[in-house]
C-alpha cells in the first residue's frame, strides 16, 4: 500500500479534511484545534481505498490534556468504509459510543460553532487534537476492541452495584423494630383504655386491637419502610 492519503475527516462545522499528515505507508494523522467545539466526528476511506487483505484501519484520539496519550476509538475495513464517533470527554471511559464495528447509525450533530468550550477547554486552553489511522492486523485491532468493550461494562457493572450498595438501607436491629411496633400499638390502644377493674388495671376491648392489626397490616402494604422512620412510630 503506497504512502498517500486514502482516508478522510469531517466535524460539524469545519471543511471535510482529505489530507492527512503521512507518517508512514500504514500510518496517518490529523491534527486540528480543539475549537470550535464538537462531540462527534466522521472517519472514512476515501473512494477507491482498499485496504491489504487480514488488515483493518485503527482509529485513534489524542485529546487535550495534562497526559495526552492515545485512545483507541474503532476500526474501518473494506466492509466498513467509514464510522461516527462521539466524543465527550478526556478519560478512557468517555471515548465513543460507537466501536467502529457495528452498525454505523445516524448520530452527526452540528455543534453551534460560535461555543467557546470543548470537553472543557476554553478559547486560552484550548489545544491540538490528533487522529491517528494506524492500518494493523486485524486480529490485533478486533482484540484491542473486544477489551475496550469488556471494560466498559466491567466498570458499568461497578457503578450499578456501587449505586446499589449506597442505596440499600442499613436493616433495623431486632429489637428496635419489635419496639417499634410496641410503640405504634401503644399509641393506638391508649385512646380506648378506660375501663378499670378491680385492682386498678385499665383495660382495652380486644376489638379495638383486632383494629390496630388491621390498620397496621395496612400500612405496612401501602409504605414497607414506616418502621425505618422514627418519626412515623
Amino acid at each position: 500500500m503506497s504512502a498517500t492519503p486514502h482516508f478522510g475527516l469531517i466535524l460539524p462545522s469545519r471543511p471535510v479534511v482529505t489530507n492527512p499528515i503521512i507518517i508512514s505507508e500504514t500510518q496517518y494523522a490529523f491534527t486540528f484545534s480543539s475549537l470550535p467545539t464538537f462531540s462527534h466526528l466522521v472517519v472514512f476511506l476515501l473512494p477507491g481505498t482498499i485496504l491489504p487483505e487480514g488488515t483493518l484501519a485503527g482509529v485513534y484520539i489524542q485529546l487535550p490534556g495534562p497526559v495526552p496519550e492515545f485512545k483507541l476509538l474503532g476500526a474501518l475495513g473494506t466492509e466498513k468504509q467509514s464510522a461516527i464517533f462521539r466524543i465527550s470527554g478526556t478519560s478512557p471511559a468517555s471515548y465513543g459510543t460507537n466501536s467502529g464495528v457495528g452498525p454505523v447509525g445516524d448520530e452527526m450533530t452540528d455543534i453551534d460553532a460560535s461555543s467557546t468550550t470543548i470537553n472543557g477547554a476554553t478559547a486560552a486552553t484550548a489545544g491540538k487534537v490528533t487522529v491517528g489511522i494506524s492500518i494493523e492486523q486485524a486480529a490485533t485491532i478486533v482484540t484491542q476492541l473486544e477489551s475496550l468493550e469488556s471494560s466498559k461494562t466491567v466498570s458499568a457493572t461497578a457503578l450499578v452495584l456501587a449505586g446499589s450498595q449506597r442505596q440499600r438501607p442499613t436493616p433495623l436491629p431486632t429489637k428496635v423494630l419489635a419496639q417499634r411496633i410496641i410503640k405504634n400499638a401503644f399509641n393506638f390502644l391508649a385512646s380506648f383504655a378506660g375501663t378499670t377493674t378491680r385492682g386498678g388495671q385499665e383495660v382495652v376491648p380486644l376489638k379495638s386491637f383486632q383494629d390496630w392489626w388491621t390498620k397496621f397490616e395496612r400500612r405496612i402494604e401501602n409504605d414497607p419502610g414506616f418502621l425505618e422512620r422514627e418519626d412515623d412510630t
